[in-house]
């Protein structure tokens, strides 16, 4: 397989890394993840990876907590950096030089995010991750996503979820749901499909950065949406 991007940037949710879990990390999952990753990183793809914070604090999911939105966000943002090194840490297992880059001033477990010493990386083939958001309350890491996927030019940006596309209804809960093979930036906000935040769809169509939304846990999906291959749905 020969892949049609040179430079992704893919997005993983925190919840992908629970499994069978209720909180945390099943590392037999992060392991598999590090695994479809070291085979598009063996294609000469540059790879950039936004993780998300899900399995350890949603904010969303917390409000019981008492805890204001800012100060939750900034969990949030924390719970990505863990998920980043634990991730980093998984690649460098096997053999492959990472690099954590965060958007909060975290020395002793990362680097800064700086989009030019970022971009030198993926030059040098190290996986970059970037974590903590954008260092900024009231943005998701779908926007991060968006953001770090422009200032380093990549081609696409990989959205992995855990259902194999885009519908135009939950196909959890309404099983003749219908899969879109490809959808309209428009079409995305205008009927309110559940794909990624607002800001993060708006950012990407007005800088004309196409989205491919796959299913994960599927074995090489990774490889096969970077090779082109008829898998998920395309935004563009």
């Amino acid at each position: 397989m020969k892949p049609i991007y040179k430079r992704i940037l893919l997005k993983l949710s925190g919840e992908a890394l629970l499994g069978d879990k209720e909180f945390g990390i099943d590392y037999g999952i992060l392991d598999r993840i590090c695994e479809e990753v070291e085979a598009v990183h063996k294609m000469g793809v540059e790879i950039a990876i936004v993780i998300g914070a899900g399995n350890i604090w949603r904010g969303s999911d917390n409000g019981d907590s008492g805890i204001d939105r800012v100060p939750s966000d900034y969990i949030g943002m924390l719970g990505t950096v863990m998920n980043s090194v634990a991730l980093q840490a998984h690649l460098e297992k096997r053999g492959i030089y990472t690099r954590v880059c965060s958007a909060l001033d975290i020395p002793s477990v990362s680097e800064s995010y700086i989009r030019r010493r970022a971009e030198r990386h993926l030059e040098k083939s190290r996986i970059v991750i970037c974590a903590a958001g954008t260092g900024n309350p009231y943005f998701t890491t779908d926007s991060a996503a968006a953001l770090r996927a422009l200032e380093l030019e990549c081609d696409v940006l990989l959205k992995a979820t855990n259902v194999d596309g885009v519908y135009n209804a939950d196909p959890r809960t309404t099983p003749d749901a219908t899969r879109y093979k490809a959808v309209t930036f428009d079409e995305v906000l205008e009927k309110n499909l559940k794909v990624m935040d607002g800001t993060a769809i708006a950012q990407c169509r007005d800088n004309k950065m196409p989205i491919v939304v796959f299913k994960l846990m599927e074995p090489n999906n990774i490889s096969k949406v970077v090779c082109g291959e008829d898998v998920g749905t395309k935004i563009s």
